[in-house]
C-alpha cells in the first residue's frame, strides 16, 4: 500500500503536524516583515537585525497560510494536481513562505538555502531594495497571479483550468477584493466550465472582515445570507468559521475533504454519463480574524480581528526599538525551536507534510506555462489571400477573412485543445462569423430552441458573458498556463481593461527580466474592431482609440501595435501574432466593407518589415519626394490614397511618396526593433513635409517624430471629435478625410501652394457640400460613396 493509503490524514497526530507547518509558515511570514538578521532569535535582538522600514501586510497572512497548509494535506491525501491563486493582494509572504518550506524556493534561488543563513537572506529580501515584492509577483514560484490590482483572482483561476481537466486552482479571494466589479462578475464563471473537458476552480472566500480601514460588505452578512447569496450564484458553499485553531483544524479538514469528494463525484458523473450540464461546483467560505495569531491589541486599540491588522501591526523598526520585546514575544509565540533544528532547517516531520515534486503548488508545471507550451498548427496564410493585383478594385471585409483563418486554426488544433477565443458578446458583431462553422460558444446553462443560437457545453469561443474584465482575465491565465488565444472587442471598450493590460505587461516584463527560470509564454492577442472611425449609429460613446497610446507608453519590447489596412495584411499580422511569445499584440482591424489594397506578397512584406513605400501609390519613382504621405490604419490608408489620387490629378508634377505603416512601434527610436535614424530617413526624409494619417490620437506620432530628424510633421488622427454621424463625416470632423489631407499637402509644400490655390478652393466647396448633404440625406456624398482607386499615370 502507498503512504497515502496508510496515512490517517484526519488523525490528531497528523493535524498537530499541520498546525506546526502553519506556525512555521506564519513565523517565516512575520520574519519577512521585520527582520534582516538573527532569523531564529538565537541571540538577543539588536537594532541592526531589524529593517529600517518594515513594509508589507499582516492581516491576510495567517488565514492564507492556514488554507495553504490544509491544501497541502488534501493534495497528499487525494494525489491532486493543484495550484494556488493568491487574491488578497499584499500577501506576498504566503507563497514565498510556503515555497520555502516545501523546498521549491531554494530550487529556484540557490542562495536562499534551507538553513539559518538562507532564512536570513529570505527575510532580508522581502519588500527590500533589490529583493522581492510584497505581492506574489513573477519572481514567486507557483504564482500566475500577482494580485497587486484586486479583482481578477477568480477569473484567473478559471482561465487556468480551461482545457486542463485534471487541474484544480485553489483560488483564495479576499473579501475586500470581492467588492470590485470584476470579482463580483466573476462568480458567474461557473456557467462556462465544462465538467468533462475543463478542470475545476475552487473559490475560497477569505472572509477576515476588513479592508484597509473599513469592514467588508460580505463579512457583515450572516451565515444564512451568505449561503443564499452563493447558492443563488450557482455554488455550493461550505463554511469554515471560527477563531480557535484546535477547532478550526478538524473543521477545515472535514470540509475540504467533503469539497474534494464533491469535485470528484461531479467529474465522475460527468464522464461516466457524458453529462455536460452545469454542475453546482463547491466553494469554501473561510471566516477567521484579520491578523489571526498576531498581536491582540496595541496602545489600547484592538489589532487582531480589526482593520488595524492590515499592514505592520507593531511599530518596531531599526530606529524605533522601544517595543522590540513585543516583536520578539510575537515571533516566539510560534515556538520556532519546535519547528526548525539547530541549523535552521525545517524539521523532517513538518517538511514531510509538503507534497513532493511537481505536486507542490509552488512547482506545479502550469505555473511555468511557457515550459508546457505546444506550438499551434497554423494554416498557410496564402490560402486566405485575396487577389489584389488590381489594387483597390475589390471590396471585402477584413474581419470576415480573418474569421476564415481562425476557423481553420481551431480545426487544425482540435486535438490539442490549446486555442480559444474570448469576447463580450461580439464575435458575430465583429464579423468573425466563420469560426462558428467549426465550433460553438461554450455555455453550460440551459439552451432554448428557437431563441438561442450557436451555444453548446463545449466550444472554442467564450463570448456569452458581457464582461470585458472576464474575457481578458480568462485569456491572461490561459496564456500564462501555456496556451494560445485572442480577445476581440469593440475598440473603445478595450479601455475598460486598460489596467488589466498594464498588469499583464508588467508580469511579462518582470517574468522575462527578473525570473530567468520562467519560460516565455504565448502572446496575449487583442483585436480592436468596431473602431472610432466606423461606429455609425453608436456615436460618440463608442469613439476612443486611446488603447493604442496607452500600450505604446509601456516598455515596447513587450508591446506590438499593428494597424493593417486590408484583409491580406490582417491575416498576415494575426498569423505572426500567434507565433509570438512574451508580448501583447494589439491588432486594430476593420470589420466593414473596404477596398482591398495589397497583394499577398506586398502584405507579407509590409508585416515583416513593419512598413513600406508603396510604389503603385507613389509618384516620386525613387527620386526625392516633395511630400510624404504616411498612413497607419484602414481608414487612414483609404483617405490617404484618395487624397493622393486627387493631388495627382490636380497637380501632376507634385512628387508624392506613400508609406504604409503596419507595425507602428517600429517607428519608435527607443523600441528594440525600431528603425535606425538612417532607415527612418529613408522612408520619411530628413525635412520634407510628412502628412501622417493615423488611426489614433495625434500625440503618439508627434512623440515618435520628436526623436527623429524630420520635424516637418502634420498628423491627422483622432482629435476627440465625434457624434452619431456618417462614417465619412467622422473623418471630416477629425480632419482625417481626403479633402483636408489634400489641403494640408498643398499648404505644407511651398512650391505648390500657389499652384494649388484653386484645388484648396475646390476642397472647401466639397466639404461644404458634404456638410449640407449628410444633414439632408443621412448618407455620404456620391463623390465618397462611389470613389474608386484609379492607377496613377
Amino acid at each position: 500500500m502507498s503512504e497515502a493509503q496508510t496515512t490517517d490524514y484526519s488523525s490528531t497526530e497528523y493535524l498537530d503536524n499541520v498546525d506546526k507547518y502553519w506556525r512555521a509558515a506564519d513565523y517565516l511570514s512575520v520574519g519577512q516583515l521585520y527582520l534582516k538578521d538573527n532569523p531564529l532569535l538565537r541571540r538577543e535582538l539588536k537594532a541592526s537585525d531589524v529593517k529600517v522600514h518594515p513594509i508589507g501586510h499582516w492581516g491576510t497572512i495567517s488565514g492564507q497560510n492556514f488554507i495553504y497548509a490544509h491544501l497541502n494535506r488534501v493534495i497528499n491525501k487525494y494525489n491532486l494536481d493543484m495550484l494556488y491563486i493568491e487574491g488578497p493582494g499584499h500577501g506576498g509572504q504566503v507563497m514565498v513562505s510556503n515555497a520555502y518550506l516545501d523546498g521549491s524556493y531554494t530550487e529556484a534561488y540557490s542562495k536562499i538555502t534551507e538553513d539559518t543563513e538562507g532564512m536570513k537572506r529570505l527575510f532580508k529580501q522581502f519588500s527590500f531594495p533589490g529583493g522581492v515584492a510584497s505581492h506574489a509577483d513573477p519572481k514567486t514560484p507557483g504564482s500566475i497571479h500577482e494580485g497587486g490590482e484586486l479583482g481578477y483572482s477568480l477569473v484567473h483561476g478559471a482561465g487556468a483550468i480551461l482545457d486542463n481537466p485534471d487541474l484544480i486552482t485553489a483560488t483564495v479571494i479576499g473579501d475586500g477584493e470581492s467588492e470590485t466589479g470584476p470579482l463580483a462578475t466573476s462568480w458567474h464563471v461557473n456557467k462556462f466550465i465544462n465538467p468533462i473537458t475543463d478542470g475545476t476552480v475552487l473559490p475560497i472566500l477569505n472572509l477576515n472582515g476588513f479592508k484597509i480601514s473599513n469592514p467588508t460588505v460580505l463579512s457583515r452578512m450572516s451565515h444564512e445570507e451568505l449561503k443564499d447569496y452563493f447558492t443563488g450564484l450557482g455554488w455550493d458553499p461550505h463554511f469554515v468559521e471560527g477563531t480557535d485553531p484546535k477547532k478550526m483544524h478538524p473543521l477545515m479538514a472535514k470540509e475540504l475533504d467533503a469539497v474534494i469528494e464533491e469535485i470528484k463525484a461531479i467529474r465522475k458523473n460527468a464522464k461516466d454519463n457524458n453529462d455536460e450540464s452545469r454542475p453546482t461546483w463547491p466553494m469554501i467560505v473561510f471566516r477567521a480574524p484579520k491578523g489571526w495569531g498576531g498581536p491582540k491589541a496595541w496602545d489600547g486599540e484592538q489589532i487582531e480581528g480589526s482593520f488595524r491588522a492590515h499592514q505592520i501591526p507593531i511599530p518596531v523598526d531599526q530606529n524605533h526599538m522601544e517595543h522590540a520585546d513585543k516583536l520578539v514575544a510575537w515571533l516566539k509565540s510560534y515556538k520556532p525551536d519546535e519547528l526548525f533544528d539547530e541549523n535552521g532547517t525545517i524539521k523532517p516531520e513538518i517538511k514531510a507534510l509538503a507534497p513532493k515534486g511537481d505536486k507542490r503548488m509552488a512547482k506545479n508545471p502550469n505555473t511555468n506555462g511557457g515550459a508546457l507550451t505546444k506550438e499551434l498548427i497554423l494554416p498557410d496564410v496564402k490560402d486566405y489571400a485575396l487577389d489584389n493585383t488590381e489594387h483597390g478594385a475589390k471590396m471585402n471585409q477584413d474581419m470576415i477573412i480573418l474569421g476564415d483563418y481562425i476557423r481553420d486554426v481551431i480545426k487544425l488544433n482540435a486535438d490539442n485543445h490549446n486555442f480559444r477565443g474570448f469576447g463580450p458578446d461580439e464575435t458575430l458583431s465583429n464579423r468573425l462569423n466563420a469560426v462558428f462553422e467549426d465550433t460553438r460558444r461554450q455555455w453550460l446553462e440551459p439552451i432554448k430552441d428557437g431563441s438561442d443560437a450557436l451555444l453548446a457545453p463545449e466550444g472554442r469561443i467564450i463570448d456569452s458573458m458581457l464582461s470585458e474584465h472576464m474575457d481578458e482575465g480568462l485569456l491572461e491565465a490561459y496564456t500564462l498556463t501555456g496556451r494560445h488565444g485572442f480577445f476581440a472587442s469593440y475598440e473603445s471598450f478595450l479601455r475598460v481593461v486598460d489596467s488589466m493590460l498594464t498588469q499583464h505587461f508588467k508580469w511579462l516584463r518582470n517574468a522575462h527580466e527578473e525570473a530567468d527560470w520562467r519560460a516565455d509564454v504565448p502572446a496575449l492577442n487583442i483585436i480592436a474592431s468596431s473602431t472610432a472611425f466606423q461606429q455609425d449609429h453608436n456615436g460618440y460613446s463608442h469613439q476612443d482609440p486611446g488603447v493604442i497610446t496607452h500600450l505604446a507608453e509601456k516598455k515596447t519590447k513587450y508591446i506590438r501595435e499593428y494597424l493593417p489596412a486590408d484583409a491580406n495584411s490582417l491575416v498576415a499580422v494575426f498569423d505572426k501574432s500567434l507565433k509570438a511569445k512574451q508580448v501583447i499584440n494589439l491588432i486594430v482591424a476593420s470589420k466593414h466593407p473596404r477596398p482591398q489594397w495589397f497583394t499577398a506578397t506586398e502584405a507579407r512584406e509590409l508585416v515583416e518589415k513593419g512598413l513600406g513605400i508603396v510604389d503603385w501609390a507613389s509618384t516620386d519613382q525613387g527620386a526625392e519626394p516633395d511630400v510624404v504621405f504616411a498612413a497607419a490604419g484602414s481608414e487612414p490608408t483609404l483617405e490617404s490614397l484618395a487624397a493622393i489620387s486627387i493631388l495627382h490629378e490636380q497637380l501632376p508634377d507634385l512628387k508624392i511618396r506613400f508609406v504604409n505603416v503596419v507595425d507602428l512601434l517600429k517607428l519608435k527610436a527607443d523600441d528594440p526593433r525600431g528603425l535606425s535614424d538612417d532607415e527612418f530617413d529613408m522612408y520619411f526624409t530628413k525635412d520634407k513635409p510628412v502628412i501622417f494619417a493615423y488611426h489614433g490620437y495625434d500625440d503618439l506620432v508627434k512623440d515618435i517624430f520628436f526623436d527623429r530628424h524630420n520635424h516637418n510633421l502634420h498628423v491627422h488622427g483622432y482629435r476627440e471629435e465625434g457624434d452619431i454621424t456618417t462614417p465619412f463625416d467622422m473623418r471630416v470632423r477629425n480632419e482625417l478625410d481626403r479633402f483636408h489631407l489634400v489641403k494640408e499637402a498643398i499648404l505644407d509644400t511651398p512650391a505648390f501652394t500657389e499652384k494649388g490655390a484653386h484645388t484648396i478652393q475646390q476642397m472647401d466647396a466639397i466639404l461644404q457640400k458634404h456638410h449640407d448633404f449628410i444633414r439632408e440625406e443621412g448618407t455620404d456624398i456620391p463623390e465618397v460613396e462611389e470613389w474608386e482607386w484609379k492607377p496613377l499615370k
